[in-house]
């Protein structure tokens, strides 16, 4: 008798109709699950991240043992480089695995939004050289890779515009220190926390 009554509470709950809301709200999950995927970049890559912290470290120690200060922004320029080729060969590598197009939409909005901070960095760089203000490189270079990464992150995963405001964060606060701590600030911002930062988007963002 209890197996009877068992069937046919099992028979009566397949029979029940499905609850339209229900079904609609897992629809509308999915198509948003969806669209975000396909306006997102999701290559940007952490272990790429934490090897560009690594070097950011040893560049910063490198740096602060110069005497000349011609010697100090060649130490950070190929730093630059460096990082630069470490994280195009990553995303290069992540897209493949994830099976993400370079090439696709997210990918060119993250780089149309990416590259004009960094270009600007670039020209200002030039421009303090050639005045030798040195010392306000390193707040430039934080608040413009900052603001590059907040705004290419506009069409990534959250945590990499989180990044980029910390960096803001650690630029303007470069303005207002001695001048004898930069290279300390460039080893936590571009070393320690693209470290954090990168365990993160290693963890939660496949890699």
């Amino acid at each position: 008798m209890a197996k009877i009554q068992a069937y046919t509470r099992e028979e009566n709950e397949i029979n029940m109709p499905v609850n339209i809301g229900d079904r609609a709200f897992d629809n509308l999950q999915f198509i948003r699950e969806t669209m975000e995927r396909s306006t997102h970049f999701t290559a940007v890559p952490g272990y790429g991240g934490i090897l560009m912290g690594a070097t950011a470290i040893v560049a910063a120690y490198i740096a602060n043992q110069q005497i000349y200060l011609r010697n100090w922004l060649i130490v950070w320029i190929i730093e630059a480089m460096l990082a630069f080729a470490i994280g195009l060969l990553a995303m290069w590598q992540k897209s493949k695995l994830a099976n993400v197009s370079l090439n696709s939409a997210p990918a060119r909005k993250f780089a149309m939004s990416f590259l004009p901070p960094l270009i600007c960095a670039i020209v200002i760089t030039i421009g303090l050289w050639r005045f030798e203000h040195y010392e306000v490189m390193i707040p430039v270079w934080m608040l413009l890779y900052g603001a590059a990464v907040v705004t290419g992150g506009a069409f990534s995963v959250k945590a990499v515009p989180i990044m980029g405001w910390c960096f803001i964060a650690l630029g303007t606060l470069a303005f207002f220190i001695p001048a004898g701590f930069g290279n300390s600030l460039m080893g936590f911002s571009f070393g320690i926390l693209q470290i954090v930062f990168g365990i993160v988007i290693a963890r939660k963002y496949g890699g």
